[in-house]
């Protein structure tokens, strides 16, 4: 398979380190090698690849901008292209470690307690565990503030009762980050899988996201150990600084998956022949086309 050549038409690479083309050309060489030959089939089976998510967490690719538990630290340049070249192979597949890396380990090390990150962020790194990110519901996926899931304290415990709707990673996480409102106002929670009262579903017929994993969380007298709470959580803010992280992951992606398109059409046009034996590339309205892409 020939390498992604890049699509740099600005000559921002060379304002790159040379750590930060370290770090686009392992994951570019592993997009190529184990995401590509495999996506189109997970994309028409609606199959997220568990197998390659020990892969990802030996490449550092989970937590990468973390500096603590042994994690590279890298800067957010380098975590951008990690994002870039996962989503040239498939959204999905950049979905699954943002929502790892921003939505799960960030507010577990950020809002968590010192036994919280010691439980949780070792395996979430080398993806020996899967998270999730409960914070959307069936009636208001872009209004969190107005959220109806809830959670009382019944002295020792928590417990939790609501639904979390389009969950990435939902049916196969270990662990999920789960938003409640309570009489202090919105708190987070660390929810381990196999809890009693908390259950999970795949959505499907989706149109597209097709290799990611999407699910419903529910909680029916759900019941938590006191320090299931994230500590330093103190509103829905906290919720929304963990979507200002994933919205960077995001934005990089966005730039992955539009190098890919304009390659993937560009090539296409170069050995398309139609019309006198001739590359449709060589037609001028083709080329306004790409040109308008560029």
């Amino acid at each position: 398979m020939s390498r992604f050549p890049g699509v740099d038409f600005l000559d921002l690479d060379a304002q790159l380190s040379a750590e930060e083309k370290l770090v686009r050309s392992t994951v570019r060489d592993f997009v190529e090698e184990r995401v590509l030959p495999i996506i189109e089939d997970c994309h028409r089976q609606a199959r997220f690849p568990l197998e390659l998510v020990p892969e990802m967490g030996r490449l550092d690719l989970f937590g990468a901008n973390f500096d603590d538990y042994g994690l590279p630290g890298l800067n957010g340049v380098a975590y951008g292209l990690i994002m870039q070249e996962l989503e040239r192979g498939d959204s999905g597949i950049r979905s699954c470690v943002s929502v790892q890396s921003a939505l799960v380990m960030y507010p577990i090390y950020a809002f968590g307690s010192k036994a919280q990150r010691d439980r949780w962020i070792p395996p979430l790194a080398s993806g020996e565990a899967i998270g999730c990110f409960g914070l959307t519901e069936p009636d208001f996926g872009s209004n969190p503030g107005a959220m109806r899931t809830t959670a009382r304290r019944e002295g020792d415990e928590w417990v939790l009762n609501g639904a979390k709707q389009w969950i990435t990673n939902g049916s196969v996480a270990d662990v999920a980050v789960v938003w409640a409102r309570t009489e202090d106002g919105i708190r987070g929670f660390v929810v381990e899988k196999g809890t009693p009262g908390f259950t999970s579903a795949d959505q499907h017929g989706k149109f597209s996201l097709r290799a990611s994993i999407t699910s419903e969380l529910g909680f029916v007298d759900c019941r938590l150990p006191a320090d299931a709470m994230l500590p330093q959580t103190e509103g829905v803010k906290n919720a929304l600084m963990c979507l200002n992280q994933a919205r960077y992951g995001i934005a990089w992606g966005a730039l992955g998956s539009a190098m890919e398109t304009y390659t993937t059409a560009l090539e296409y046009a170069r050995e398309r022949i139609q019309f006198a034996g001739r590359p449709i590339a060589s037609h001028q309205l083709v080329q306004e086309k790409l040109v308008w892409m560029y």
